[in-house]
């Protein structure tokens, strides 16, 4: 199967730069994977889709605020910096800007000495190795210094940080935002609770790499990158028994999705677990879990296509994505949603 199999036409006036007022009134397409059908909805109406005795898997993990501004030492020229990995010893793999200037040796420093930094190695992709220096808890500073970081087609500063986070965030560690959850609020969760449905969670820490383009002809030959998850022990026997009383797993997010079918077994049981994944989900992959997807509209020929393409069909996806274009849904991060059937 070819990348370019995945490839669709959207007006850049259709990429979503802001968030909306409510998160909740967004717009929602509704796709049957069954029959191909559509409807439009809202989000706010997600529970006419939900039943008693199924579970909604969310994914609680919380951008760190990782874009660094400071200057070089000495002569105080600008420096940016955005945490990548974190490496251990105070020490992270980070993107920089500018490059050419931030070389090994390099002395940075934030928040008028607050934090200083020195570039312990330039890596084989032009990545820094940067030990950071500064007395106290590292992501108390980060939350007093840093910038939360926006996708590269986001143009636009946002005014509050917290917009893209999701209600339920808790474990700090991506670098972008599981953006399926943005749309959440916790009045709609309250009354998903009240109807039988059981609300769990999963963390993956989501990584720049969801938005390297793919740029191999074949997609099988695409080198996927790895993301760090986790599966708590609740939320195992929360899946497992789910399916065995015959409920649907609904995952918000192809990061929740990813995490749970890299977790199971082949029977479909769940397992418990923390580590890193690589999973590449693509049309012809059998999911052993995952019944429902919520999801954002995401970049032509990216893998997330691929994965909701896996899930519904790429013919499904691909006409319900012209739909979209067609009827002037918000595309990606801060745009509207779907949910798949």
């Amino acid at each position: 199967m070819k990348t370019s199999d995945f490839y669709f036409e959207l007006p850049e006036e259709l990429i979503a730069q802001t968030p909306l007022e409510k998160r909740d009134s967004s717009r929602l397409l509704v796709l049957d994977r069954k029959t191909g059908e559509l409807e439009h909805r809202h989000f706010y109406d997600l529970p006419a889709y939900l039943r008693p005795g199924d579970c909604l898997v969310l994914n609680d993990s919380r951008v760190l605020p990782a874009r660094l501004i400071g200057q070089r030492e000495p002569g105080g020229g600008a420096a940016e910096v955005l945490l990548l990995t974190d490496r251990g010893d105070k020490t992270w793999e980070c993107l920089v800007r500018p490059g050419r200037r931030i070389r090994k040796g390099t002395r940075l420093s934030f928040g008028g000495g607050e934090l200083t930094a020195r570039v312990l190695e330039v890596l084989p992709d032009g990545n820094r190795l940067i030990c950071f220096e500064y007395e106290g808890i590292f992501l108390e500073i980060l939350e007093r210094l840093g910038k939360v970081p926006l996708p590269p087609y986001i143009k636009e500063e946002l005014e509050d940080g917290e917009r893209y986070q999701t209600v339920y965030s808790k474990e700090a560690g991506s670098a972008a935002a599981p953006t399926a959850g943005l749309h959440f609020t916790p009045e709609l969760l309250e009354k998903i609770r009240g109807m039988g449905v059981e609300i769990c969670f999963v963390t993956l820490h989501v990584g720049l790499g969801t938005f390297r383009p793919v740029r191999e002809e074949d997609i099988e030959e695409h080198d996927m990158h790895s993301e760090f998850c986790t599966v708590p022990e609740e939320t195992a026997e929360i899946v497992n028994r789910t399916r065995r009383e015959g409920g649907r797993v609904f995952c918000a997010g192809t990061t929740s999705c990813r995490t749970l079918e890299a977790w199971s077994d082949p029977d479909g049981t769940l397992r418990t677990g923390s580590g890193w994944t690589d999973i590449f989900i693509y049309p012809g992959y059998q999911f052993k879990v995952v019944d429902c997807l919520i999801t954002n509209f995401h970049l032509p020929e990216s893998t997330l296509i691929m994965l909701v393409s896996a899930l519904a069909g790429r013919e499904n996806i691909l006409n319900a994505y012209q739909c979209a274009v067609k009827e002037r849904y918000r595309f990606f991060s801060f745009g509207d949603a779907m949910l798949i059937l």
